[in-house]
């Protein structure tokens, strides 16, 4: 059953490549949202799909790229959208 959660990913995730990490990552679950990053230094990434898929993704989130340092990934279960596809925003 199809679900949508939005993840805040915490630490040094800025300018280490880990919005298109999180992209490929999410087009490797198929799964749909966006990624952006926020004014506190924080990553936050919209993601709709299978619960399964969710979990696999909200793990690689939890790792990132070799350049970045996740100290925290926080989600939480919010009202699917219907997106279609998967976005890096700016």
């Amino acid at each position: 059953m199809p679900k949508a959660m939005l993840y805040t990913v915490r630490g040094r995730v800025q300018g280490v490549g880990f919005r298109f990490f999180a992209y490929r990552a999410a087009e490797e679950n198929d799964l749909s949202g966006w990624v952006r990053n926020v004014d506190d230094d924080c990553v936050e990434v919209f993601a709709e799909g299978e619960e399964e898929d969710l979990e696999i993704f909200h793990q690689r989130l939890l790792k990132g790229p070799p350049f970045a340092y996740v100290t925290e990934v926080v989600e939480e279960e919010t009202a699917l959208k219907g997106v279609k596809g998967f976005r890096v925003c700016p």
